[in-house]
C-alpha cells in the first residue's frame, strides 16, 4: 500500500496539483452557488435519478433502464431551460470585473458622503409621508436593459430629484429608478418579479420587484412601501425589512466605499469609522 502510494505521489507534478487545485476550487464554488439557489432541490432530483438509473441497470431492469436513460439524454435540453435563471446569474457572476466601473473610479471621499446625505433624505422623507419608492443601486452589474424599459434620465443625483420622480401621480412614481454611480440613470423601470414561494403574502409587486433585480444582478433594492412607510432592503435575493435610516447609510456608504479605488477608499473608510467613534462618544 506504501509502495503504490510512493508511486502514484511521484508521478505527480506541479501542474497536476493546480490542476486539481482549480477543478476543486470550481466545484466549490459551483456547489455553493446552488446552495444558495433553488436550484439545490432540482439537483437532489436529478441525483435521485441518476442513483435510481445505475440501480436498475445493475438489477437488469431493462424498461426502467431504457426509459431513464432516454430521459437523461434529453434531460441535458432540460436543464438549460429549467436552470436558466441561474446559469444568467453565474455567467454574470463570473463576467463582472471591478476593472470597469469607470463612473466609481472619479468619486472620492465626499462626493460619497454627498450622494449618501442625498439618497438618506429622500428615504427619510419617502418614509415619513408614505411614499412608495423602489430605489435600485448599480453595482458591479450593469442594468442597461432594465433602464431599456423606462425613461433615460442620466441626471445628477439629488434629494429633489428623487422627489419628483417619486411624488404620487408623476409620470414615472410607478417604476424602479436606477442609479448609476452619482447619477440617477433611469426611472420608471419595470424590474423582474422574483418567484420565490417563501415570500410573505402579504408585500405586494413593489418589495417582489425589488427582490426580483438583487436575484438576477448584484444590485442593491431600497424599497419604501406606499402603505406603511417601511423602509426596506434587498440583496442576493433577500429581504430585511424595518429598517431604520442609520442602517441603510451604513450600507450605501459600504457599497460606494468599496467600488472606489483602493486609495481613495481606504481614506473613506477609516474617516467613516473615525466619525462613528466621535459620534458614539
Amino acid at each position: 500500500m506504501s509502495e503504490t502510494l510512493k508511486n502514484i505521489i511521484s508521478v505527480i507534478g506541479i501542474t497536476d496539483i493546480i490542476d486539481i487545485a482549480i477543478v476543486a476550487f470550481v466545484i466549490y464554488k459551483i456547489l455553493g452557488f446552488i446552495r444558495e439557489t433553488r436550484a439545490l432541490q432540482l439537483v437532489k432530483g436529478l441525483l435521485i435519478l441518476v442513483i435510481i438509473t445505475v440501480l436498475s441497470d445493475r438489477l437488469n431492469l431493462y424498461t426502467l433502464n431504457w426509459i431513464l436513460l432516454n430521459t437523461i439524454s434529453l434531460g441535458v435540453i432540460a436543464l438549460v431551460i429549467v436552470f436558466q435563471p441561474e446559469l444568467r446569474r453565474a455567467l454574470e457572476y463570473v463576467g463582472r470585473s471591478k476593472f470597469i466601473t469607470p463612473t466609481f473610479a472619479q468619486m472620492d471621499k465626499e462626493k460619497v458622503k454627498a450622494i449618501t446625505a442625498a439618497i438618506i433624505k429622500a428615504v427619510d422623507f419617502f418614509s415619513s409621508n408614505k411614499v412608495g419608492a423602489l430605489i435600485i443601486m448599480e453595482r458591479e452589474t450593469l442594468l442597461n436593459d432594465i433602464a431599456e424599459t423606462g425613461t433615460k434620465i442620466d441626471a445628477e443625483l439629488s434629494t429633489e430629484l428623487l422627489g419628483n420622480i417619486f411624488h404620487e401621480g408623476a409620470p414615472l412614481h410607478d417604476g424602479a429608478t436606477i442609479i448609476r454611480g452619482d447619477r440617477v440613470y433611469a426611472a420608471g423601470c419595470v424590474l423582474p418579479l422574483s418567484q420565490s414561494k417563501t415570500i410573505s403574502k402579504d408585500l405586494g409587486t413593489r418589495h417582489r420587484a425589488g427582490i426580483g433585480i438583487t436575484e438576477n444582478s448584484d444590485a442593491i433594492a431600497i424599497i419604501v412601501s406606499e402603505e406603511t412607510g417601511i423602509i426596506s432592503m434587498a440583496v442576493d435575493g433577500k429581504l430585511s425589512r424595518f429598517l431604520d435610516l442609520k442602517t441603510v447609510e451604513k450600507t450605501l456608504l459600504n457599497v460606494y466605499l468599496s467600488q472606489i479605488p483602493a486609495e481613495k477608499g481606504k481614506v473613506a473608510f477609516f474617516d467613516f469609522i473615525r466619525r462613528n467613534r466621535d459620534a458614539e462618544k
